[in-house]
C-alpha cells in the first residue's frame, strides 16, 4: 500500500477482540478517518439517505462525500450519537437487500473520496478490488474476548458468552450471505493478526510496520 496516495485499510474483527480500538487508534496513527457500522447506520437512520440519492450525490459532485460531512457538519458525531443510543453493545442487526446496497454505496462512496480506515461490515469485500488496499482480519482467544465484554460492557461471563456466540453466528451468516465467502477465509486478508497477550497500541505499530515494508 502506498501512504502517498489515497489509501484504504479494511478491518474485520471479532467481537470482544479490541479490533475496532486498534483501528481507531490505526487511524489516529495515520491521520486519517475512521469508519464503522456505527456511522454507516447513522447515515441511513439520521438522514434517512436511499441507494438513489447517494447515486445522484456521487453523480453530482466528485468530492461528494467530503462535502456531504461539511454540509451536515457531521464528522465523527454520527458514530458518538450512535453508540451514546446504546445500539454499539447490541449484535448486528439483520439487514435488508436495500439496506444493504446503500451500505456498499456508502463505502464505495467513502473508499473513493478520502483515505480512512473502515472497521466490520463487508468493506474486505466491497472494496477487494480497491487499487490501494490492505485487508486485516483481527481475531483473540475466546478466554480474552470474554474478558474484554465484562470488563467493557459490566456483564457476566454467561452473557458475555452469550453476546460473543450470537454475534459470531449473525456476523458470518451476514457475510456468507452478501459476500459468497467466510469472513474467516484467510485467503481474504492481507494481515491476519492474534491479539493474543497483545495490547493494541502493540498491534498499531504491527501494522504500522506492515505498511511500511508493503511501499
Amino acid at each position: 500500500m502506498d501512504k502517498n496516495e489515497k489509501f484504504v485499510i479494511t478491518i474485520n474483527r471479532e467481537l470482544g477482540s479490541g479490533g475496532r480500538t486498534v483501528g481507531e487508534k490505526l487511524a489516529q496513527r495515520l491521520g486519517v478517518p475512521f469508519y464503522d457500522k456505527e456511522v454507516i447506520k447513522a447515515l441511513q437512520e439520521e438522514y434517512g439517505l436511499t441507494v438513489d440519492e447517494v447515486e445522484k450525490l456521487k453523480g453530482r459532485d466528485h468530492g461528494w462525500w467530503a462535502e456531504f460531512k461539511r454540509t451536515l457538519s457531521m464528522g465523527f458525531v454520527a458514530s458518538q450519537q450512535y453508540m451514546e443510543r446504546g445500539y454499539v453493545n447490541e449484535p448486528d442487526l439483520l439487514v435488508t437487500d436495500e439496506m444493504y446496497m446503500l451500505e456498499q454505496e456508502i463505502l464505495k462512496g467513502i473508499a473513493e473520496s478520502e483515505s480512512c480506515v473502515i472497521a466490520g461490515r463487508t468493506a474486505f469485500h466491497i472494496l477487494r478490488r480497491y487499487p490501494n488496499h490492505v485487508s486485516i482480519l483481527i481475531q483473540a482467544p475466546l478466554e480474552q474476548r470474554i474478558a474484554r465484554l465484562v470488563q467493557k460492557r459490566g456483564i457476566s461471563q454467561e452473557e458475555a458468552i452469550e453476546a460473543i456466540n450470537e454475534a459470531d453466528e449473525m456476523r458470518e451468516n451476514y457475510v456468507r450471505k452478501y459476500t459468497g465467502t467466510s469472513r474467516y477465509d484467510t485467503r481474504n486478508y492481507d494481515l491476519v493478526i492474534n491479539m493474543a497477550e497483545q495490547t493494541e497500541d502493540c498491534v498499531v505499530d504491527l501494522i504500522m510496520k506492515y505498511l511500511s515494508n508493503e511501499n
